[in-house]
């Protein structure tokens, strides 16, 4: 029976992910926590329109994409106390809060950081600075699609590009919400129909076409496997994909009509499809 075996979710979109035990599953279908917060450049501190809905490109703003070497930092947030700490070779970069006071000095630290990266000449580009730190924490707005989506690959899947890469790959190198075992490699490529993981019941959308974030390692930033090109070289897809998204029952694309039944899944989970 295939099982949910990690969950992770990430407060600030591009930064480091935080490992769960368990998630919440909103009406909307986003995760409580995940993509609450993104630093953006200057020219692209509101949002844009989409199917009257909110969109935020992930190319207007800091992400692993571009700015691989942000997998150096290690970021935690407290929903609680609404404060970010991030982290830097276990050294203190910075510890704030979202007041406007706070949101500065989490830019202005930020902004240091990747203007000392080898990517610094990327935020030089006009337009792009100073660094703006949206979002209230709270709700989950910075996906890289308009509609909210939970995102779920298999160890299966991870281990076979691995293989194919002769090189060990990491879960957190495809950012993705749910990790379950249980199944053969690719399996979720074919799913159709319902998917329940626990008590919460998803329809199954697109499969995730992948881009150059995942060839940044999760610890250093280097880009050291070459994922795109083996998923479509030896892996021998058409596109290079990982993965499924999974649409809360009930939510649909209309700015009316965005509720389902959310709930919790938890680690240990049965992942029943079909």
């Amino acid at each position: 029976m295939p099982r949910v075996i990690a969950l992770y979710r990430h407060p600030v979109k591009g930064f480091t992910p935080e490992r769960r035990d368990e998630l919440v599953v909103q009406p909307d279908g986003r995760i409580a926590g995940d993509r609450v917060l993104a630093f953006r450049f200057a020219d692209a501190a509101t949002p844009e329109d989409r199917d009257g809905l909110d969109h935020w490109p992930k190319s207007k703003g800091l992400a692993l994409e571009s700015f691989p070497t942000l997998a150096e930092l290690r970021l935690t947030y407290d929903d609680a106390t609404r404060h970010v700490r991030i982290m830097r070779a276990g050294a203190l970069l910075v510890d704030a809060g979202l007041d406007a006071e706070g949101r500065r000095e989490l830019s202005d630290a930020v902004t240091d950081f990747v203007m000392e990266s080898p990517e610094a000449k990327r935020l030089r580009r006009p337009g792009r600075l100073p660094i703006v730190l949206v979002g209230d924490g709270e709700h989950a707005r910075f996906q890289d699609r308009a509609r909210g989506y939970v995102s779920v690959h298999s160890a299966a899947s991870v281990a076979a590009l691995g293989a194919a890469l002769d090189h060990e790959v990491d879960d957190r190198r495809f950012r993705s919400n749910v990790v379950i075992d249980g199944v053969e490699a690719w399996d979720e490529l074919a799913w159709t129909g319902e998917v329940r993981i626990g008590d919460v019941r998803f329809s199954v959308d697109g499969p995730i076409v992948r881009c150059l974030a995942t060839h940044a390692n999760p610890d250093t930033g280097v880009r050291d496997a070459k994922v795109l090109t083996t998923l479509t070289t030896r892996v021998g897809q058409s596109e290079p994909t990982l993965g499924r998204l999974l649409l809360l029952q009930g939510v649909s694309g209309d700015v009316e009509d965005r509720t389902g039944v959310g709930g919790v899944i938890r680690v240990g989970d049965e992942v029943l499809v079909g």
